[in-house]
């Protein structure tokens, strides 16, 4: 479980921008549902970028004119007659606010409107913003192209409302029940995850620069021949200090601990250990220091709470568990914990 206001918390540290002016007042507000906190976060980052300006993207367009431009279209002209009303059918590139991004954000928009989750107040604002879309077209959710998308300086600022779009339409469960659509409460677990390994990096980023917190590859420790073919190794966090490494690999799942059904006994999931294990393993011949891992999952409702200290092999290894649905002071307390840990 996770509270919805730190959805938005994580949402902030994950993409810088939502610290800006216009986002603050977010924080005041009570949301019961993502939903809705995803429609007023998306109302205020699409007023914000109206300001900056829309994108625009060359389109091409074919139009029967009466002064040539671009290129004239003569089969096309001589076949519809156009040529005896002194016009010409040309194609031409028009530069047009009917971009690809911006159709995202449109239908974006009109799924929360048409979303009974979304409170009135948060409507009215993406009808507001919506009145400068009206020569943007809507597309089917299903068909956008997430992969295509390619960001640079002059669209950067797209980023994290795409990120925001991406959630609610791949990320929530969309359903039509009597003609009505309803977007289930709840992100799945896979994004998630993603959030919450982002969130806990760019926490440990902005409040512990000293620790240089990054996502960073592990070299296999290997010889042999086809070494091309062995999987790539990213932590999710890494952090360095001095002469210590930490290796944190987030997890977020329903369950936390896996059970045995042939002794009826729980565990801690064996892949999770093994995973953690071979990234230090790793790690360690390629460091002189001291490496140590920590698995952490998202707590759940269930009654064990993963909270363990082993040594294996000479290596120290945490498990331990982040309560996402409790006020984020303490959430912050406990990561401030684990590298306070690390650092003494």
């Amino acid at each position: 479980m996770v509270r919805i206001k730190n959805i938005y918390y994580m949402l902030a540290y994950a993409f810088q921008i939502l610290n800006e002016e216009g986002y603050n007042n977010i924080t005041s507000e009570d949301f019961d549902y993502a939903s809705d906190l995803f429609a007023a976060i998306l109302s205020k980052g699409i007023t914000n970028q109206i300001k900056r300006g829309l994108n625009k993207e060359y389109l091409e367009r074919t139009e029967a004119i009466n002064r040539p431009v671009g290129k004239i279209n003569i089969s096309a002209s001589i076949k519809q007659n156009f040529i005896t009303k002194k016009q010409f059918v040309c194609d031409y590139d028009e530069l047009l606010e009917n971009s690809y991004m911006n159709k995202i954000l449109k239908t974006t928009a009109m799924l929360l409107l048409r979303c009974q989750e979304v409170s009135i107040k948060n409507k009215n604002a993406l009808k507001k913003v919506m009145l400068y879309f009206n020569e943007v077209d809507e597309i089917k959710p299903e068909m956008i192209q997430w992969s295509s998308i390619k960001y640079h300086r002059n669209n950067s600022t797209y980023k994290m409302l795409l990120n925001i779009c991406y959630l609610i339409i791949e990320g929530m469960l969309m359903t039509e029940q009597n003609g009505t659509l309803k977007i289930s409460r709840f992100i799945d677990n896979q994004h998630m995850h993603r959030l919450f390994e982002k969130f806990v990096l760019e926490y440990y980023r902005r409040h512990y620069p000293e620790l240089n917190a990054s996502a960073a590859h592990i070299d296999w420790d290997v010889n042999g021949r086809h070494i091309e073919y062995l999987p790539v190794m990213k932590s999710d966090i890494t952090l360095r200090y001095k002469n210590k490494i930490l290796i944190i690999d987030t997890k977020y799942y329903s369950k936390t601990m896996q059970t045995n059904s042939l002794f009826d006994s729980k565990t801690f999931h064996s892949n999770n250990l093994y995973q953690i294990f071979t990234y230090i393993k790793n790690m360690e011949s390629f460091f002189a220091g001291k490496v140590s891992g920590l698995i952490l999952y998202a707590k759940t409702d269930e009654e064990i709470v993963p909270d363990s200290d082993f040594i294996i092999c000479g290596n120290y290894i945490s498990i331990k568990t982040l309560d996402l649905n409790t006020d984020f002071s303490n959430i912050t307390r406990q990561l401030n914990t684990i590298a306070e840990s690390f650092i003494n």
